[in-house]
């Protein structure tokens, strides 16, 4: 795999929210920019992660009926809900080692952390595009179907 590296492969520099973060604001950054995780930083460490499907299953559990109208996610904030000391893993990881994380953890997602600091997140997304380049590379050497 020529490139085997999750920093050739995560996305730098994600959205970020604070534990003070109201989870209404962080729901509408989620939808307004169709993310489905968001790491949650503290003095630029990461302290937790927040998924849309957490915030979904507050809904679930009747909380409240939609997450627009309430005033119950304008007046939590994410450190409430948010997963704490999520897993992560290092920018010199391999992506193999990181879809094993995710596939045997059932995340889509991992944040990436070098030195204690956030530095990019690789989701389900980034593994498809190397799925994806690497049978389409693997195809080229192969040359064309007889």
């Amino acid at each position: 795999m020529r490139y085997s590296k999750v920093a050739d492969w995560m996305t730098i520099d994600p959205s970020t929210v604070s534990p003070d973060t109201m989870l209404l604001d962080a729901y509408l950054l989620m939808r307004n920019y169709d993310i489905r995780r968001l790491p949650v930083l503290q003095d630029e460490r990461l302290v937790g992660i927040l998924t849309l499907s957490d915030i979904r299953s507050l809904v679930h559990l009747g909380l409240f009926r939609d997450p627009e109208e309430t005033d119950l996610l304008a007046s939590t904030p994410v450190s409430k809900v948010m997963i704490h000391h999520p897993v992560t893993i290092s920018p010199e990881e391999s992506v193999a080692k990181a879809a094993r994380i995710m596939y045997e953890n059932k995340f889509g997602g991992l944040p990436v952390v070098k030195g204690g600091r956030l530095v990019g997140i690789i989701t389900e997304s980034d593994l498809f595009r190397v799925v994806m380049v690497e049978a389409e590379s693997s195809r080229k050497e192969d040359g064309p179907p007889a």
